[in-house]
């Protein structure tokens, strides 16, 4: 249970960085950005991986911290890279499951 406290708390946090970190670098308001930042799309499948991939709870915090930083962004930002992080993990997790 305490596993899972710490996880959600990481990913809480994640996401006020997240929402911090969005609007100091975008003044508008909601806006659908068309662009892919790379950055944030390495930040996402690095956090995703950690958080769904590691058995270790350390590793798993750190990862949620990340993928919740990359949701917590402004509307319209970080949707993408959200969903290329979360697919690459799944995509690592069943074949990492299917061949053991």
């Amino acid at each position: 249970m305490l596993r899972y406290l710490i996880y959600l708390l990481a990913f809480v946090v994640g996401s006020i960085l997240g929402l911090l970190y969005s609007y100091k670098l975008h003044g508008e308001p909601y806006i659908v950005d068309s662009k892919l930042d790379i950055k944030t799309c390495i930040i996402s499948v690095v956090g995703w991986n950690l958080g769904l991939n590691s058995g270790n709870m350390i590793f798993g915090g750190i990862g949620f911290l990340l993928a919740g930083f990359v949701m917590g962004e402004r509307p319209g930002y970080g949707r993408k890279e959200t969903a290329i992080g979360l697919a690459v993990a799944i995509i690592i997790y069943l074949v990492l499951h299917l061949i053991v």
